[in-house]
């Protein structure tokens, strides 16, 4: 007779989830290291319980100086994924964190979240609570009828950004639903967010479990060989062309690529590009790196994509970014080879694929092509070469602060940042002006220093990520770089960094408003409508004063030491205090404009943003001029 344990649904379900590992190249790590929670009527019986239960040993006795599933109290719901997405980023995808909420706004709040995640192709799992599956009172608190539908409820919102999505109607459907989960979160492909909808009784419903629910699994995270015949077309594709080009995306970190594509890069003396996802693959001084590509990229990057024959992709989808809205890879003949696990990257821009894991294709194509029988053309070498450091000059001028009493610009503080940090800091960043001179100036030490969400872009991220990034890498210097748009969006979680003693490092740039939408704006005739953060004026428009809002004294009142820096000097003097601070603490600085300094260099390729093709206003009617003119560069690879 099979052995049972009677356990409700959440009880079985977290003891389910510490018993799951991944391994990949021999090494083995726990898969759900934590769960992070926001308690409501929807989950506090069941997951809230069971998360009691388990900081005990299993069958009784006293706590253990770790328990079985760790819990992390969050303040937002949203925050709480960018936590779980930071932490399973610095894993490599690994190791990941589950987030439950309540139901209603508690589930809900999760969807943007879970856009981002899935996106960017992190895993993390959610269990939000769900409505009554028996219907004893309908409806019930925070539930949302469907006159036409009796089985849907909000969770519903999370499908279509979710990996995989499966409510738990009664207790012995948790069992394939859970398996399939840890499934899709360890799978290099489909991995993202994956959501087990749980409602409220079902969580609280006893079941007699079998024992083998319970034993320790491990999921192989695969490494895909190439396959025979596309590795040949991929070989004949590199010996043929003249102008090379390797587009290096996300994927090469998510593979842990970094070493075999320098090794490749070095044999083959093709230079390497890399998207937002992708900067840091290689080292910004390795001989072959030429920077960022794509609307946020250098110009010696972008100049090569406009003549390149042949595009090796690695591990990137080729958003809109990377190739400059369909106006960058210009040059007649020019095609594409892609190197990606997924199939669905793999063709794109009628490219020829290479379907396979980036560390294991890139290490059969540099087996592939001796050194003796290809190389890059000593005369290509020399052009990106020197393009390369003619690059490095423009980053230095952006860069320099001779005039320490000065207020700095934005490119400045990175300076001053620059001069700081070794290798072992992580930097975080993901929305606002500061994407765009992080891919052009940052000069990436590491390969996990760079740690730029692109993909979603989304505002808030920044501080919950930084939290799960430093839950990861806890003996690193971990730093989350905001504005003050995004600072005002979610900084909720600076309470949770100083209740759990996450020491992150938080600098607040106040420009008083969204400085890169308001260039956006004034460059496609938007005049910078309500863009700046400034009081109104008699005429009704945002050009009052600056608001007097304090946002270090804000970020003080959640708990955190704030540095002020009013200069440069200032700067420099609390970046270095704050990278040696042991508690979270903050670095606020006002930043100035770069009109009478060397800002940083203006965009090198072109963003596809619709201009109105009907105005009055002068300045909309330019913007349309300039868009058409662009317009008519795009090309379609067929």
């Amino acid at each position: 007779m099979t052995s049972t344990t009677r356990l409700t649904v959440a009880q079985a379900l977290v003891r389910f989830l510490a018993a799951q590992y991944t391994e990949r190249d021999g090494a083995r790590r726990r898969l759900i290291g934590a769960v992070w929670g926001i308690f409501g009527h929807g989950n506090v019986a069941g997951i809230g319980q069971a998360l009691v239960e388990h900081a005990t040993v299993p069958g009784g006795g006293t706590p253990p100086a770790s328990p079985l599933m760790p819990y992390h109290q969050g303040r937002n719901e949203q925050a709480m994924v960018h936590a779980a997405v930071g932490y399973a980023r610095q894993c490599g995808r690994l190791s990941a964190h589950a987030v439950t909420t309540s139901i209603g706004p508690g589930a809900t709040n999760l969807v943007t979240g879970a856009a981002l995640a899935t996106v960017n192709h992190l895993p993390v799992l959610l269990l939000p609570g769900d409505v009554f599956a028996a219907r004893p009172a309908d409806p019930v608190l925070q539930q949302l009828e469907v006159p036409f539908a009796g089985d849907v409820s909000v969770n519903d919102c999370l499908r279509p950004v979710s990996r995989y999505f499966d409510r738990i109607t009664r207790p012995e459907a948790l069992i394939p639903a859970a398996l399939q989960a840890m499934r899709v979160l360890t799978d290099p492909v489909d991995t993202g967010a994956v959501t087990l909808a749980l409602p409220q009784d079902v969580q609280t419903e006893a079941y007699d479990w079998p024992e083998e629910f319970f034993a320790e699994r491990t999921w192989t995270v695969r490494r895909q060989a190439p396959d025979a015949v596309e590795l040949t077309r991929a070989v004949e594709a590199v010996r043929a062309a003249r102008r090379p080009l390797i587009v290096a995306g996300g994927g090469v970190h998510h593979s842990r690529a970094e070493e075999a594509l320098a090794a490749f890069a070095s044999a083959t003396g093709i230079p390497v590009a890399s998207t937002q996802a992708g900067k840091g693959s290689l080292r910004w001084d390795h001989p072959q790196d030429v920077g960022g590509i794509g609307h946020t990229g250098t110009a010696t990057a972008d100049e090569l994509a406009r003549t390149a024959d042949l595009v090796i992709g690695v591990g990137t989808r080729y958003t809109d970014f990377t190739t400059a809205s369909g106006t960058l890879f210009t040059a007649p003949g020019v095609r594409f080879l892609n190197l990606n696990i997924a199939p669905y990257d793999g063709h794109k821009l009628a490219g020829s694929p290479l379907i396979a894991d980036a560390r294991a294709g890139l290490e059969a194509l540099t087996g592939a092509l001796p050194a003796d029988r290809h190389r890059a053309e000593p005369a290509y070498v020399t052009e990106y070469t020197d393009g390369k450091e003619r690059w490095e000059h423009r980053v230095d001028a952006a860069y320099d602060a001779e005039d320490i009493d000065t207020r700095p610009t934005q490119p400045q503080v990175l300076g001053v940042l620059d001069e700081l940090v070794t290798e072992d800091d992580i930097l975080i960043n993901a929305a606002g002006s500061l994407p765009g001179d992080l891919h052009k100036l940052w000069r990436a030490r590491s390969r996990d220093q760079y740690h730029v969400e692109y993909g979603y872009s989304c505002m808030g991220y920044e501080i919950p990520a930084a939290i799960g990034v430093r839950m990861a890498a806890p003996d690193r210097p971990v730093w989350a770089l905001v504005g003050d748009g995004t600072y005002l969006m979610m900084p909720t979680e600076i309470v949770t960094a100083v209740q759990e003693g996450v020491a992150i490092k938080v600098v607040i740039l106040q420009n008083h408003g969204y400085a890169s939408i308001g260039g956006l704006s004034e460059s496609v005739g938007g005049e910078r409508l309500g863009t700046a953060y400034r009081a109104l004026a008699a005429d009704r428009t945002y050009t009052g004063a600056p608001l007097p809002v304090d946002l270090a004294a804000n970020a003080a009142s959640l708990g955190m030491r704030v540095l002020r820096a009013r200069t440069v000097r200032d700067l420099r003097a609390a970046l270095a205090e704050a990278r040696e601070a042991d508690t979270p603490t903050c670095v606020y600085v006002e930043t100035e404009t770069a009109d009478t300094v060397s800002g940083a260099p203006p965009a090198q390729a072109w963003w596809d943003v619709p201009v109105a093709e009907t105005a009055t206003r002068p300045s909309a009617v330019k913007a349309r001029e300039e868009y058409d003119r662009h317009v008519a560069a795009r090309r379609r690879h067929l």
